[in-house]
């Protein structure tokens, strides 16, 4: 399990699940609907749920690309974590917020697949977290304009990599809405 001491506890991590990084997304309702989902049974199971905020100079701080899409609603007591890189643990508070609540598990979902998840769940994973993707939950907008591949074959390899993530100590992996279990 997780390499950090004292840390028993799982979070639900939502990442940029912003109307302007996820508005012309991949499979856009399904991935909302099941992140609300998610979101609904942690709160349920009362696992926190973190929430991750993108701003940059293309998604400026306040605007309405900004915002959070309104499918979800952060409730007032849920931490929210504003960032500026891909990786949500560079320059932000996000450690500081997971060790106050004892976390060392974190369940993953969002966007974009090819950038904010998969820097961060890198990022929680070298850090000694253990990290659950949540595969039918996170997605990306097309880029293949610019060389990549298919948003569906992003998300599958993202999918495919994850669930075969090794380090000494940690754990990774990907599982579907249906499987996660914050219990």
């Amino acid at each position: 399990m997780t390499t950090l001491d004292n840390r028993p506890q799982t979070a639900l991590l939502v990442i940029d699940v912003q109307k302007g990084v996820v508005g012309d997304a991949h499979q856009r309702d399904e991935v909302v609907a099941n992140i609300a989902s998610l979101v609904d049974r942690a709160r349920g199971a009362a696992v926190p749920v973190v929430w991750v905020q993108h701003h940059d100079d293309h998604l400026e701080q306040g605007s309405d690309d900004w915002q959070y899409v309104p499918e979800l609603e952060r409730d007032a007591a849920e931490p929210l974590v504003h960032k500026s890189h891909g990786d949500a643990f560079e320059d932000t508070d996000l450690e500081e917020v997971l060790a106050a609540a004892g976390v060392g598990h974190l369940v993953v979902a969002g966007a974009e697949s090819d950038a904010c998840i998969r820097s961060t769940i890198h990022g929680a994973f070298t850090r000694g977290y253990d990290v659950t993707l949540v595969e039918d939950a996170h997605t990306a907008g097309d880029k293949t304009a610019w060389g990549a591949p298919p948003v569906a074959d992003v998300i599958a390899h993202t999918n495919l990599y994850w669930k075969y993530q090794s380090a000494p100590g940690r754990t990774a992996g990907a599982v579907p809405t249906s499987e996660v279990g914050f219990g």
